[in-house]
């Protein structure tokens, strides 16, 4: 029996949120404010209502508070007939089998159809159509007297309908459970065949129990902190509490009973002279105010400020807890917590599991370093794997959900538990499960094994980027974050290394991305590619004539060359051919316009040109009379100086070719092709010979290539 979809409705930023659940972990993954922690915090508000826990305006989200404003304030009131009750709402859809235990669930129950194996939990904080009305009244009263007190005092700041609610909202807006029927022909809940769980006193604690762990953890490493001592007997409270009485315990008790008699003892004469004192005072029959001080020693309490965690430094050594590091304290507390919180949901002996045990762990990276990360995501599973067991036989699976922001730990997990959430244009929260991109690539399974290794591998970041630039080789991704510099410093606003920007290096198969840069929906990315420029020249036979084939046709081979250069009428780039949708005609590439570069998908899932798109795909451009073929070619033709500067080594360059170039005697393209002799190590010798002038400009000695200057100073705007 598991949890298998959530809904949520009007509850912070989520105002029609969905997600689907796996049976075992759920990796909840995406970018800061998209709406991780407000399910953690729906789930324990409806689950867990308490006093510490109530609602406030402020859960409420702001797009249905607006709505909810004009509601009240209309002239207009909405008959009882079409009146739907208004609110925060979230569903739980449960899952059932064979060989599950059903005594609980079938309370709850809406269909007896076998085939229909499911069961929608509803639980809502609504404003009825009686309390909605009365609001309406109210808020006219409290209106009319706002309006008398600016109208005493001009100065006097009119309170708004948030302002009357705030503190008033529970006046009018109720909690209410349900159990709603499930449609399996449309996979949604039945909202007009309900149970009221409330007027029936139907219970859900035995079929859900939910617990969470923080990503707001009070581990610290200061010397009075003794945060994982604590857990310690919170561990052994627990333990006591869930299972039968053990040995361990016994004779742990037994202890403490002769340790009793010996203790009471010592303080016979410990505290004779006090005791003597008290004797004085007498009272209306001897010894009435005759005292003895025993010794009492209380299992729980004696663990709850007299254990203390150590970490062994060596074989000889033992430190506190807070000598050690932050990272290590955190992990170590996550896993106190979570053997507290499992042993939470086994519950005292007398009391049987709930059906459905769901635990969150928000954010576990908090406080650690990558390698920790890795680590825990690796171990989690097998941690929790053994679920709610007990030693009467009464066990349960558990249910986690994860969330986290952390590349790290998305690299260590596997695809299929991974929920993305990501933020719409209409600024909505929508969950989407990567294993959906399977589909999207159901026609190129192997570009969807290499996007799928990719990804978990080495580029997970790119699920929380807001922002992607997509490159080819190793001298971009050196140089790149320079060039980003150099435009930060021309062009002030938006800087592009203060925004959230990942750039991932994908060779020459960027276009085996365009269905994930689609899916995720990041807000802008960058192509930067190569022209690829070439003709065909005839292949010639050691006599110097051109070859045939054995039809007749005759045979040419792929000859590179600048863009410019005259029998130039190719690209062999597929990056280009295919987001562009057009042949391998040079002369179209090298006539398209700047906004014709831009590109968003249309409904036939191809990429066209559109000046509003979120992918922009660069090559090389003319430049001062000059059309080069590749990076290299581009920045070599524009940074001549810099590049045979007397003063300025390129170890990476072959030095006949750099004195060649410098006298001319090679041309820009050739030296490009020839004179390389690693391009990382180019990269790195650009940045080693660049210079700071005198207003303090970085890297002001070369310049950047036309083709990725433009794109950057588009993908800095917002």
């Amino acid at each position: 029996m598991h949890i298998f979809n959530i809904e949520i409705e009007n509850f912070r930023i989520l105002k029609d949120f969905e997600i689907n659940l796996e049976e075992e972990l759920s990796l909840i993954v995406g970018k800061n404010n998209s709406g991780k922690t407000s399910i953690l915090a729906a789930l324990d508000k409806f689950l867990n209502q308490s006093e510490r826990n109530r609602f406030s305006y402020y859960d409420f989200n702001i797009e249905f508070k607006h709505d909810f404003d004009n509601w009240i304030r209309s002239t207009d009131t909405i008959s009882e007939e079409d009146y739907e009750p208004l609110g925060i709402k979230l569903k739980l859809f449960i899952e059932y089998f064979e060989n599950d235990n059903l005594a609980n669930i079938s309370r709850v129950m809406m269909d007896l159809d076998p085939e229909n194996n499911k069961v929608v939990l509803g639980f809502e904080y609504i404003i009825s159509y009686s309390d909605y009305k009365r609001l309406r009244s109210d808020y006219q009263i409290f209106e009319n007297k706002e309006t008398a007190k600016f109208e005493e005092n001009d100065q006097y700041k009119i309170k708004s309908l948030t302002d009357f609610l705030n503190n008033r909202h529970s006046d009018y807006f109720k909690s209410k459970k349900y159990s709603f029927g499930y449609n399996k022909e449309t996979d949604e809940a039945e909202l007009n065949n309900y149970i009221d769980l409330d007027s029936e006193k139907i219970s859900i604690k035995e079929i859900l129990n939910f617990k969470y762990i923080s990503a707001k953890r009070d581990v610290t490493n200061k010397e009075v902190d003794k945060t994982l001592s604590g857990q310690t007997s919170r561990i052994y409270r627990r333990t006591e509490a869930s299972e039968e009485e053990n040995n361990t315990i016994e004779e742990f008790k037994d202890k403490l009973i002769d340790t009793d008699t010996q203790l009471s003892g010592i303080y016979s004469s410990l505290f004779n002279g006090t005791i003597e004192k008290v004797k004085k005072f007498g009272g209306i029959k001897p010894n009435d105010s005759e005292i003895e001080i025993i010794s009492t020693l209380q299992h729980r309490e004696l663990l709850e400020g007299n254990t203390t965690v150590v970490y062994k430094h060596d074989a000889e050594n033992k430190l506190p807890e807070y000598n050690n590091g932050l990272g290590y304290l955190n992990l170590i507390s996550m896993i106190f917590e979570i053997e507290i919180l499992v042993q939470e949901f086994r519950r005292k002996k007398d009391e049987k599991p709930a059906d459905i045990n769901l635990l969150f762990i928000e954010e576990p990276e908090a406080h650690t370093h990558p390698q920790m990360q890795y680590v825990f995501i690796k171990n989690i599973k097998d941690l929790l794997k053994e679920g709610v067991k007990r030693e009467d036989g009464e066990n349960r699976d558990l249910q986690y959900i994860i969330s986290t922001h952390s590349s790290h730990i998305v690299a260590d997990s596997d695809f299929n538990d991974i929920k993305y959430l990501r933020k719409t244009l209409s600024n909505e929260i929508v969950s989407k499960d990567l294993m959906d991109l399977e589909e999207e690539y159901k026609d190129e399974e192997k570009n969807f094994r290499f996007l799928k290794q990719y990804l978990t591998l080495n580029r997970a970041e790119l699920l929380f980027a807001d922002k992607a630039i997509f490159i080819e080789g190793d001298t971009e991704r050196i140089l790149l974050p320079a060039m980003m510099k150099k435009i930060d410093q021309e062009y002030k606003d938006n800087p592009l290394l203060s925004q959230n920007i990942s750039i991932v290096e994908v060779g020459a198969h960027s276009h085996i991305f365009e269905k994930f840069i689609d899916f995720i929906g990041i807000e802008k990315s960058i192509i930067i590619t190569d022209i690829d420029s070439y003709y065909l020249k005839p292949e010639l036979d050691d006599k110097g004539v051109q070859k045939e084939y054995k039809n007749g046709k005759l045979r040419f081979v792929v000859e590179p060359c600048a863009a410019s250069h005259k029998d130039a009428r190719s690209t062999s780039n597929n990056s280009l051919k295919f987001f562009h949708n057009a042949p391998e005609d040079l002369k179209y590439f090298k006539e398209l316009k700047f906004d014709k570069k831009i590109l968003s998908k249309n409904g036939d899932e191809k990429w066209h040109a559109d000046p509003k798109g979120n992918l922009l795909v660069l090559y090389q451009i003319e430049e001062s009379g000059y059309h080069a073929r590749s990076f290299e070619d581009a920045f070599f033709h524009i940074n001549k100086d810099f590049i045979t500067h007397e003063k300025n080594i390129f170890s990476s360059l072959r030095p006949t070719h750099l004195e060649s170039f410098k006298n001319d005697t090679i041309d820009v393209f050739d030296f490009s092709e020839k004179a390389v002799i690693k391009k990382p190590a180019l990269a790195i010798e650009i940045l080693l010979n660049s210079e700071t002038d005198k207003n303090d400009i970085e890297f002001s000695n070369w310049s950047i290539p036309a083709y990725i200057k433009e794109g950057l100073v588009w993908l800095k705007q917002d």
